[in-house]
């Protein structure tokens, strides 16, 4: 083999070998970037839309998936009790909605007094959940519904966050309603 037949085999077997080591390299790089960068590279890829029937004053109906509870829905993959609160109900809301406000990757939509409406965002992918409280006076209580936007399955976040909420409405001395 001749010189430049050599080197010219080499060159190419470099290149295959850079070609090769490249997107690899690009996978470790992105699995080592901080998650707010791997959010600005995504966006709002996973956020979806938000539904219209989200944001009303009335909580949503939970879609036929299992990523969403909410409290007095039908059925036991969908259903959650409520959170019991002692009157009065709006001051009791808005506290709710202050821890809520505190969590990681929320960030409040909209408020009223017997209504509210917050966004939970993934910090990795940006999957957005929607979040309502809703006052139910006729039953003394804040009714709740947690859903994602997108895919099927939430790995039980959804819940999760619902009961971490309950925990922590109830750390802050918020005292349950009394039983009837």
């Amino acid at each position: 083999m001749s010189i430049r037949k050599h080197a010219a085999a080499r060159t190419e077997a470099a290149l295959v070998r850079r070609r090769r080591l490249v997107p690899a390299l690009a996978i470790v790089v992105i699995a080592l970037l901080p998650e707010t960068a791997m959010a600005a590279l995504f966006g709002s890829m996973f956020a979806g839309p938000r539904p219209a029937e989200v944001g009303t004053g009335v909580l949503a109906p939970c879609p036929d998936k299992p990523n969403c509870v909410r409290s007095g829905a039908a059925d036991s993959r969908h259903a959650i009790d409520p959170i019991a609160a002692a009157p009065p109900l709006p001051a009791a809301l808005a506290e709710l909605v202050r821890i809520a406000a505190g969590m990681p990757g929320a960030r409040l939509v909209s408020t009223r007094a017997d209504y509210a409406h917050l966004e939970f965002e993934t910090p990795l992918m940006g999957f957005v959940d929607d979040v309502e409280f809703a006052i139910d006076a006729t039953a003394g209580v804040i009714a709740i519904r947690s859903a994602s936007r997108v895919g099927t399955s939430d790995f039980g976040v959804n819940r999760q966050r619902i009961e971490d909420l309950r925990k922590a409405f109830a750390a802050a001395g918020k005292p349950p309603a009394p039983t009837r």
